[in-house]
């Protein structure tokens, strides 16, 4: 080994970040750098276009190394995640046989099991789990919070009569202790925590069954930013150390017990971050609580010479992670199977336990085999061709990454403080004050797409003119337990980013009249053909059926070709110096019996609305609120 490292290109003298500045400033031409080249985030703070080895300087986490404390580069030395796939308990029998199966045969290595309250029984429980081993295979279950301590006591029945090793089973049954004032919009019982208890000690008998589930999946399935997803999610977890531990129970017993469960959205690079940041906030959380020594593993490596006394492995968080569902959209549905991809890869790439990928129909009916199939294999693929899995934090000393890191990190802390502040997550969550904030977060989001601020591919931009959706969406069950009760406080709003763009579309579906829109390109090919693709864009979310043209001479055979097409809408595309001349002229001539629009905001905007023209696109619109004024005129 060379005792001195090599200066690559020792022919090209460094550049200082001024340098860059100073070049970039010229380049900009008077823009502000600022404006034109920082990111301005939903999640609180700045992205800058560049990073450099400056900005890294001094951090910790950046000297740590996988399966070392705080953990952010992995609480393994490996990255072999858990491929899970979920699976709707209707029948006991026929859910055996299909976990069988997905085991067996299809590359998964652990199932999730939704099973209704009312079917929590040692019968039902022995028929679904027949021929399953629970030592070669994580097994999950998902049922009422009123049934989750029996479902535990039967599982530990089960496994003792099959003569399974108590110690090596792994898996969880997910007690969500908040799903009540968050999901259902009824607070708390005061005495909530005594029930928390009677869970974690039923989940005693299976030492590595996690049985406290931190649900922020449902934060990131009602639209929350990536940073109120973890912020609340730490809450979450520490309202939940923080009272056990009044109850006598040490804090590394309950850390070992709580699984969280994140949503992954479609912010590649910041969801990365978001739980490499995760495992460095819990870590940190956990390690405050400054507990006796560990008990579980008296030999543990985690363990230094300065804090012997300390339970390191109750600082690593353990997480599964589930692709969101509030970018997912029924109309071009294929295009679900793209967004998972990227999710399950920053997932992966992060270092997560385990990971499900929703089929890419799962929003709007019963998921079929072809749609699961894919789904598992997006998994196997990352696995198996791609080898993600070989790797342990790829995105660890980039520069973009530990910075994006550290601001999510930061962002989030600060919102887990201010929680505290207020007395902690059951107070926040009772006062409806964290359902307020996600649901506020969706509206702003919701807003960005209906302004196409946020792009929803086949939905908001680029859809496709001829899709027909049909009644494709299947209603909510309930739990089996006959526990519903109205509504008493703000609970998560889980609409998703499409669904008011899709009930625009359902709705010209379902009227039986799809409004024609007839597009008058006429003057300068290159403006009328932009516009024209950006106007026929425009309406086809909107589900109306779009004629384009190249080109008319006049204004007047334009309008001719719009009659003879019968169309309901007639947009003009042009050039902002020729909508002067054109747009007068052709408005007059459609006389009211047409829709006129005209595509763009140019200078003379002002004086076409005194002659009488109402309508103009352009990319400053609201694109939602446009088309359902048109909708409310035309259908």
């Amino acid at each position: 080994m060379a005792e001195a490292k090599e200066k690559l290109f020792p022919e090209f003298p460094p550049v200082s970040t001024q340098e860059w500045m100073d070049k970039i400033t010229a380049d900009l031409k008077g823009v502000p750098f600022e404006k034109k080249l920082v990111w301005k985030t939903g999640e609180g703070f700045n992205v800058n276009p560049f990073y450099r080895a400056e900005d890294i300087e001094g951090m910790a986490t950046v000297t740590s190394l996988p399966g070392e404390f705080p953990y952010v580069r992995g609480t393994n030395v490996s990255n072999a995640w858990l491929v899970r796939q979920d699976i709707e308990v209707t029948d006991c029998a026929s859910a055996n046989e299909k976990a069988r199966r997905l085991v067996a045969e299809c590359g998964v290595t652990s199932l999730g099991f939704r099973i209704k309250g009312e079917r929590v029984s040692a019968d039902n429980i022995q028929t679904l789990l027949e021929g399953i081993c629970p030592v070669e295979t994580e097994l999950n279950f998902m049922t009422c919070n009123r049934r989750a301590v029996e479902l535990l006591g039967i599982l530990t029945g089960y496994y003792k009569e099959k003569g399974v090793d108590l110690n090596k089973v792994q898996g969880s049954v997910a007690y969500d202790a908040f799903k009540v004032p968050l999901v259902k919009g009824i607070a708390l019982e005061s005495d909530w925590i005594e029930d928390v208890v009677d869970m974690l000690k039923a989940g005693e008998a299976l030492p590595h069954y996690r049985v406290l589930a931190v649900q922020a999946c449902n934060l990131s399935d009602a639209g929350s930013y990536i940073t109120q997803e973890l912020g609340y999610a730490m809450a979450w977890g520490n309202e939940l150390l923080a009272k056990l531990a009044e109850a006598g129970i040490p804090v590394d017993k309950v850390a070992n017990k709580i699984k969280f469960n994140f949503g992954i959205s479609s912010n590649y690079f910041m969801e990365i971050a978001k739980f490499r940041a995760a495992r460095w906030l819990w870590a940190e959380i956990v390690k405050a609580y400054d507990d006796p020594a560990c008990t579980c593993r008296p030999d543990s490596s985690d363990k230094t010479a300065d804090d012997s006394a300390f339970c390191r492995c109750a600082c690593k968080i353990k997480i599964h992670a589930h692709t969101s569902a509030w970018n997912m959209t029924v109309f071009d549905a294929y295009v679900n199977m793209l967004r998972t991809q990227t999710e399950a890869m920053s997932a992966a790439i992060a270092g997560v336990d385990s990971i499900t990928v929703s089929p890419y129909d799962d929003v709007f009916k019963t998921p079929d085999e072809f749609s699961e199939r894919i789904a598992r294999n997006q998994q196997l693929l990352l696995k198996e061709e791609c080898h993600f899995d070989r790797v342990v934090d790829p995105g660890g000393g980039s520069y973009y990454i530990e910075v994006l890191t550290r601001s999510v990190a930061e962002a989030a802390w600060k919102l887990f403080l201010e929680v505290e502040d207020k007395g902690g997550f059951a107070v926040v969550a009772n006062a409806g004050e964290v359902q307020q904030a996600v649901n506020e977060s969706n509206s702003a989001r919701k807003k960005q797409i209906a302004t196409r601020r946020i792009s929803l591919l086949g939905t908001n931009i680029f859809p496709n003119f001829t899709e027909i959706a049909g009644n494709k969406i299947e209603a909510d069950s309930e739990c089996g337990c006959h526990c519903h009760k109205d509504s008493e406080i703000a609970k998560l709003d889980f609409s998703r980013g499409a669904s008011e763009f899709e009930a625009l579309r359902l709705e010209t579906e379902k009227s039986g009249k799809r409004p024609k829109v007839f597009m008058l390109t006429i003057g300068n090919l290159a403006m009328r053909l932009a516009r024209s693709q950006f106007s026929s864009n425009f309406f086809a979310c909107a589900g109306y059926e779009i004629f384009d043209n190249l080109g008319f001479e006049t204004v007047e055979a334009g309008v001719k070709a719009a009659r003879e097409k019968k169309a309901d809408i007639i947009v003009l595309c042009s050039s902002d110096d020729e909508y002067a001349t054109f747009a007068p002229e052709a408005f007059k001539l459609t006389g009211g019996k047409e829709l006129f629009v005209v595509a763009g905001a140019p200078a003379c905007m002002d004086d076409l609305k005194a002659a009488g023209i109402e309508h103009f696109i352009h990319v400053r619109s609201n694109v939602l609120e446009t088309l359902q004024m048109f909708n409310r005129s035309l259908l």
